[in-house]
């Protein structure tokens, strides 16, 4: 009787100090919540603790994170259209403003983050005329729209690392009225 008491006890002080542990490898960030408010987000990776019942972790993927965009039509300085298929390389860098910005949902970062990309290209892209978009600018280019987006980025809780331009072609329409002219 005594000796199931004394298990039970012991089974109870385990599971309680199994609750109380937590961990965050180095590839997490993770926030501690009392009581559904945010008290801690900074922590290092290795073993931590928590109150159980009044304490709960929520851990999210500190490594880089790529957004590929589906092609997008931007117009030049010129007013013609070209279709511009990119990505964009980011990480989380404030994981509370992260959470409270985008609920820590990496689909809906995306799309806000989508939308940044899409607003900082047709900026970039209206003072350009097509031949400066294909051959010279660039390296220019992709400078300067990781620079402007990188303010509206931290706004979120993110840090673009990297936006890189894969493809800038003409509509499909305009390619087919040139090949005719070539032929």
């Amino acid at each position: 009787m005594i000796q199931n008491k004394i298990l039970v006890g012991l089974a109870g002080l385990l599971l309680a100090g199994m609750m109380s542990v937590f961990s965050v490898s180095q590839t997490e960030k993770a926030i501690k919540f009392r009581l559904g408010e945010i008290v801690k987000n900074d922590y290092a990776p290795g073993l931590h603790f928590k109150l159980p019942f009044i304490n709960n972790i929520k851990k999210f993927d500190a490594r880089i994170q790529t957004m590929d965009a589906k092609p997008e039509r931007f117009l030049t300085a010129e007013k013609k259209n070209v279709i511009v298929d990119s990505f964009v390389k980011w990480r989380i860098a404030n994981v509370s403003t992260f959470y409270t910005t985008v609920a820590g949902d990496i689909d809906q970062a995306n799309l806000r983050l989508d939308q940044i990309i899409k607003d900082a290209f047709r900026s970039e892209f209206s003072k350009r005329n097509i031949k400066q978009l294909i051959s010279t600018d660039r390296s220019a280019i992709r400078e300067i729209l990781t620079n402007n987006s990188k303010a509206a980025a931290a706004d979120l809780g993110m840090e673009i690392v990297d936006v890189q331009v894969m493809r800038i072609d003409l509509p499909p329409e305009v390619s087919s009225s040139v090949f005719r002219r070539m032929e």
